[in-house]
């Protein structure tokens, strides 16, 4: 029961950190005042208001009481008396009668409390607080008659009650406002620490980070940016060291292939330039690997015509593209180039026709890139996408591979704030299925 109700608590609860501070801050305001108003219109405002309603039906009563007694009093001196010292404008309709329907108002304290105080002294009487903004009507039988009392609405009702609700409210909202105000700028810096950590986390260059906010804040904001520049430091000196192997083994491949055009034995000539042309492949796979960690600005464009220009390129009518409407993408599009020229190699690699499919879901932009060839193994699915691993016993002997084409697209996506996943395809072989938020 309590997971349950916790859980519930937690749903209705916002999610943004600004929103449950404001809560926090609010909250107990808010009750405050709701408690301060109770106490105050149940134990000052009814009960003053139950005491000049009171005392209001009492002067009533004793003005019909004397009203009555025509041998001790005038009555229209009585009335005039009643009307300037108690301001109530009293009349005599002779030959009237109450009214029938009697407006009763539940939800009003006034016509309760007045209400309450008439059934104590009088059987039958009537009366009308809405008609009139400032006076209330009463009617009360007299003989063949009825008396007509026409009262202020001040005589019943507390008028500090308004002030006292202004100058309760005002107050409450005024604090609020400035709650919003810091907790707007004690936020800020944490959602710019986020926004810097997402950033970094997919590959864009950081500029200008400024550590802000609590002490805290600024703490975890510096470790931040250290790390950021360690890690940063390490990807420039391993892309740094693999670019300097790759171009310092260039200079010995160039001369061996030199002193292999000399060699009089063309068999062995031969042999030995496909192992140098390997090598060189190799090296040249490494070097990729190395580049795809550079930075490289973020930029909006259309992805529909990047899959459209890859196709081209490969001039090959087995590679088919089903794209929707038009769709936009921030990233880096160099990038993304590569990716999906390394998932259609390999695709090319191992089977004949091609599909690229391209859609957009609510959050993602989903990129399905499905062969027909002999596929992967569920089981060497997740172990494809590591660096320097590869299954070629499994899927073509004679093809040759360093094993960093599907690893190098993994980390592209990945470094975007997407997934990558590797499924059967309907054609039986494999299905490469992209998903970049957008």
């Amino acid at each position: 029961m309590f997971y349950g109700l916790s859980k519930f608590i937690k749903n209705i609860l916002p999610k943004k950190l600004f929103y449950r501070s404001l809560i926090i801050v609010t909250a107990p305001i808010l009750i405050l005042q709701i408690t301060i108003s109770i106490v105050f219109f149940d134990s000052l405002w009814i009960k003053t208001n139950k005491g000049m309603t009171r005392s209001l039906v009492s002067e009533v009563y004793t003005f019909i009481e004397a009203y009555k007694n025509e041998k001790d009093y005038n009555k229209q001196k009585l009335t005039d008396l009643y009307y300037q010292n108690f301001d109530l404008n009293i009349k005599y309709l002779e030959d009237q009668t109450i009214p029938n329907l009697q407006q009763e108002r539940w939800f009003s304290p006034i016509d309760r409390t007045l209400r309450r105080e008439l059934k104590s002294k009088f059987n039958e009487y009537w009366f009308d607080s809405t008609t009139y903004k400032d006076t209330i009507i009463l009617k009360i039988n007299y003989n063949n008659g009825i008396l007509q009392f026409s009262i202020p609405k001040s005589r019943v009702t507390n008028s500090s009650a308004r002030i006292f609700a202004l100058w309760i409210t005002l107050p409450a909202f005024l604090l609020i406002f400035i709650a919003m105000v810091f907790l707007k700028n004690q936020t800020k810096p944490i959602v710019n620490l986020a926004k810097a950590a997402e950033k970094f986390g997919k590959g864009e260059i950081v500029q200008e980070f400024r550590p802000s906010g609590a002490l805290e804040i600024r703490m975890a904001a510096y470790e931040f940016d250290r790390m950021r520049k360690r890690i940063t430091k390490q990807l420039t000196q391993r892309s740094e060291m693999l670019s300097g192997i790759s171009h310092d083994l260039r200079t010995p491949l160039t001369r061996l292939k030199l002193q292999l055009a000399f060699l009089k034995d063309k068999n062995i000539s031969k042999k030995m330039s496909e192992d140098i042309d390997e090598m060189e492949k190799m090296l040249n796979e490494y070097l990729q690997f190395s580049k795809s960690q550079f930075k490289e600005n973020y930029e909006t464009f259309l992805i529909n015509d990047l899959l459209k220009n890859i196709i081209d390129k490969y001039n090959n009518n087995k590679i088919k593209l089903y794209a929707e409407k038009k769709i936009f993408f921030d990233g880096r599009i160099n990038s993304i180039r590569r990716c999906i020229n390394n998932l259609i190699d390999n695709a090319l690699k191992y089977g004949t026709n091609i599909d690229i499919i391209l859609n957009k879901s609510v959050s993602n932009i989903n990129i399905n890139i499905e062969d027909d060839g002999p596929g992967i193994a569920k089981e060497e699915r997740l172990n494809v996408l590591k660096p320097f691993y590869k299954i070629d016993k499994s899927r073509n002997e004679t093809k040759s591979s360093v094993g960093l084409g599907l690893s190098i697209a993994s980390d592209i996506i990945k470094s975007h704030g997407g997934n990558i996943v590797l499924e059967q395809s309907p054609k039986n072989g494999l299905r490469v299925k992209i998903s970049l938020p957008f």
